[in-house]
């Protein structure tokens, strides 16, 4: 009896203390790359010789969100929605150079209420606000525009930095950031947002990673030349196309064929500043210094035990063409431009080797953050969180996403657009101009080259979705173009003059 009585005042004095006994704060990592398209990941296998280990063990050891999209396919846009949980034309950031508004809160501002640390590091690119300091972060690293690869300054909370030696941007802002979390109490919870120069043009590989890819044979997209073209900045085999290949070049937006031969297009591309396979090789090759920048995170949480009480996120602000349809850049509301990878590390809570095959957009990422570090959404979020969704939990969630893009001064060949996507179907209306709008079935065109728009067999469907479009815009007050007074200088000052 007294043995029973003993071993039970035992386990009442372990339960108290494991009752009693300081919860692990709710640490917070989201890391933001610029122009990472949705399937330039090795594990994709869309590039057989690509390397992305980090990113890699990320998706096999935590979780991949396979149909993540973003609201605007443009820096600033994008990230001012994932800061926000906002659409563009409601936080009304719809270019990169509109200032602003009064009243803007950042997610990071009420972790801050709830007693995160937090810290921003790396490009800004939002607003009229260059590398200044803004609301939300206790400390400050960032720098003018969208900054260089190699010897950057930096805005370190409010002091001009030079580095010099030859240093890295990627490798610099890795080191900040791991000197900033071994700085902090890890009694206390910290949110860091990490947010790469990389991998912006024009592209610049590390030393080490310069040349990586020199001899490897590019996989062409099969609708980069889908008509004779001038192929002389090709160096290597167009792929054929399948007898069964249907493309509709008649229907295709004027405004897509004439791009082809702009800033934007494969046959002159930066105005011939490059050709496409140096383009192509030197984007893959940076982006290697943002895969070791994941890397050394995830070290560093493993290291210090920080693994299972840290969530990582890892995603693109938007995705890149790289050839398809004679294109490159973003902007326009085709897969590879909208979609973006994304990649969550959360061993305390997500089964290990997720996939979300849920349609997640960047307005997603602050409710979603908020509610992990138990924080309730503010009403003006129009995003949702998918922390259940990390979790392995099935709730309720809509397969559509919609999309927008504002005409802008400097790259007016790109029309405002706006574009519903469900699991099955795109439609992608083309404002502002006399040209075709569009209709996609992605199950049997993923490509996106076969417009049905007069397809007499979809014209319901093509009807059904336009509507859901516009109720949208209507529900969400986006049936107004922002429009912000701006101080900028055209790029086309020769034909036009200088405003």
């Amino acid at each position: 009896m007294l043995k029973k009585l003993c071993f039970f005042l035992a386990f009442l004095s372990i339960n108290a203390l494991a009752q009693t006994a300081p919860k692990k704060p709710k640490n917070i990592i989201f890391i933001l790359a610029d122009d990472h398209r949705y399937d330039a990941m090795g594990f994709m296998n869309k590039v057989p010789w690509l390397k992305t280990p980090n990113m890699d063990k990320m998706a096999r050891q935590g979780v991949h969100v396979k149909n993540a999209f973003v609201s605007t396919a443009l820096c600033s846009p994008s990230r001012a929605s994932i800061l926000t949980g906002q659409y563009p034309h409601t936080h009304t950031i719809v270019d990169n150079f509109a200032p602003l508004p009064k009243g803007l809160k950042f997610f990071p501002e009420y972790l801050q209420k709830a007693g995160y640390k937090t810290a921003f590091m790396g490009k800004w690119h939002m607003g009229d606000t260059d590398d200044a300091p803004q609301p939300g972060f206790d400390y400050w690293l960032s720098f003018k525009g969208q900054g260089i690869y190699t010897n950057p300054t930096f805005n370190i909370n409010g002091k001009q930095v030079a580095h010099k030696d030859s240093s890295y941007i990627s490798d610099l802002l890795t080191n900040y950031a791991l000197d900033w979390m071994g700085s902090l109490d890890k009694s206390k919870p910290f949110c860091l947002y990490l947010s790469h120069k990389g991998v912006h043009a024009e592209f610049q590989p590390a030393k080490r990673h310069k040349g990586m890819y020199k001899d490897k044979e590019i996989p062409y997209p099969r609708s980069m030349y889908l008509t004779k073209s001038d192929t002389s900045k090709i160096w290597g085999k167009i792929p054929e196309l399948p007898a069964d290949y249907k493309y509709n070049m008649k229907d295709m937006p004027q405004w897509v064929k004439n791009q082809r031969y702009s800033w934007h297009g494969v046959d002159f591309l930066y105005h011939g500043y490059t050709d496409f396979n140096s383009f192509y090789r030197n984007y893959l090759e940076t982006l290697a210094g943002v895969d070791d920048s994941i890397g050394n995170v995830m070290d560093w949480l493993k290291k210090n035990n920080l693994e299972e009480n840290t969530i990582v996120i890892y995603m693109g602000d938007n995705g890149f063409s790289m050839g398809e349809r004679g294109l490159i850049d973003k902007r326009h509301a085709y897969e590879e431009s909208m979609r973006v990878p994304m990649l969550v590390h959360a061993p305390g809570i997500a089964p290990k080797g997720l996939v979300i095959e849920e349609v997640i957009q960047n307005i997603d990422i602050a409710p979603t953050l908020l509610e992990y570090a138990g924080v309730a959404k503010p009403a003006q979020m129009q995003g949702k969180s998918f922390l259940p969704l990390i979790k392995g939990q099935k709730i309720p969630w809509t397969n559509r996403m919609f999309y927008e893009y504002f005409w802008e001064f400097d790259f007016p060949q790109t029309p405002t657009m706006f574009a519903v996507r469900t699991d099955r179907y795109k439609y992608i209306f083309n404002h502002g101009i006399w040209d075709a709008n569009e209709l996609y079935d992605l199950d049997s065109d993923p490509d996106e080259v076969n417009n049905l728009i007069r397809s007499k067999e979809h014209q319901e469907i093509a009807k059904g979705l336009r509507g859901e479009l516009m109720d949208w815009l209507e529900k969400t007050g986006g049936l107004q173009i922002p429009l912000k007074k701006i101080n900028q200088k055209r790029n086309d000052h020769v034909f036009w003059g200088n405003y």
